[in-house]
């Protein structure tokens, strides 16, 4: 029905003009009766809020925006994808950019003051360069939840995985599975790679755990979590001056789809000879052959996360001190590291 305007629900629930505007706002409570009357009215009528009427009222732009390291990672546009899902719930839109890991475009896009910052109302962030210093000089009067591992402890809520206890588990996964040299791609020692240095600690916390030791020279490092890197570390890896490992723990799955491709084109059986795991659980890992074992961590649960903590901050339901929340994962097995029967 078009046209139909906040007064049409009212006349059809019974209920008062500022009882709807409540019930569908969330301004204040409303018995369950009433808002199941108002939420029949609102379906029946096909009544659409004014967000942008509302927004304004609230002085906001019904903006976020998603910030992202790299957009053609594909862990980072599913990630986007869901955010945007949780978000739309709460009537507000999306805008995705991505940094490339540029300090100044970081900056550009999260400091308050920036023209580009002051368009949303919110930020997401899932930083590769941006220090503690920096988010001192941002101030608090514009909601920012972080992801990953880049800044934690900071003033601002922090939405993560457990990186070192998902590593511990991918590598354990190939410990049960009899292998001992083990290859760990991807870590990256320097002071952006803290996520890949979590990833590391892991690998070793397994290989400490059976009481073995880690062989060195099969912790390669790589700038990237692209498929070239994988590819690039595999080959150097079936080159090693003690033969090839026989089991590889990638830290994304790009990196093990790179890695799979060169064990493939060198006439190496997987899992029988070198077994794969990757981490992320992207789509393109589901379909590869041989499919890749890897780390999936909850997108939906980090998306989910990181909006509902975003818009309780917004609408000052939550004062509470910056807060740590995990999102779970879980190992998928998959055909790189467990033949079919």
């Amino acid at each position: 029905m078009a046209g139909v305007r906040l007064r049409d629900v009212a006349e059809r629930a019974g209920v008062s003009i500022r009882t709807v505007s409540n019930a569908v706002n969330g301004y204040a409570p409303v018995s369950d009766e009433v808002r199941a009357r108002v939420e029949a009215a609102v379906a029946e009528l096909g009544y659409k809020p004014n967000l942008m009427a509302r927004n304004f009222k609230r002085g906001r732009t019904g903006l976020i925006t998603l910030v992202v390291p790299e957009l053609d990672v594909p862990y980072f546009s599913e990630l986007a994808r869901a955010v945007i899902t949780k978000a739309r719930a709460h009537g507000y839109t999306v805008v995705v950019d991505q940094t490339d890991g540029e300090p100044d475009r970081e900056r550009e896009l999260v400091m308050r003051d920036s023209a580009a910052a002051a368009m949303f109302d919110g930020v997401i962030l899932s930083p590769l360069a941006l220090t503690h210093a920096d988010l001192a000089r941002r101030g608090a009067d514009q909601p920012l939840v972080l992801l990953g591992e880049r800044i934690a402890e900071s003033a601002y809520d922090h939405v993560a995985i457990d990186n070192v206890a998902a590593a511990r588990t991918a590598t354990e996964h190939l410990l049960d599975l009899g292998r001992r040299r083990i290859a760990a791609v991807g870590d990256q020692p320097w002071e952006s790679g803290e996520t890949a240095q979590l990833r590391t600690r892991g690998y070793r916390d397994a290989h400490e755990a059976r009481g073995l030791a880690v062989e060195e020279s099969l912790i390669v490092t790589t700038r990237r979590f692209h498929l070239a890197s994988g590819a690039e570390a595999m080959a150097a890896l079936l080159e090693h001056p003690q033969g090839p490992p026989d089991a590889v723990f990638c830290y994304n799955d790009l990196v093990a789809l790179g890695a799979i491709r060169t064990l493939l084109t060198n006439g190496v059986r997987i899992p029988e000879d070198i077994a794969v795991v990757g981490f992320d659980d992207i789509e393109a890992g589901r379909y590869n052959t041989p499919t890749l074992t890897t780390i999936s961590p909850d997108k939906t649960a980090i998306a989910q996360l990181a909006v509902d903590r975003l818009i309780a901050r917004l609408d000052k339901e939550d004062e509470t001190a910056p807060a740590e929340l995990w999102a779970p994962y879980e190992l998928v097995v998959r055909e790189s590291t467990v033949a079919p029967v």
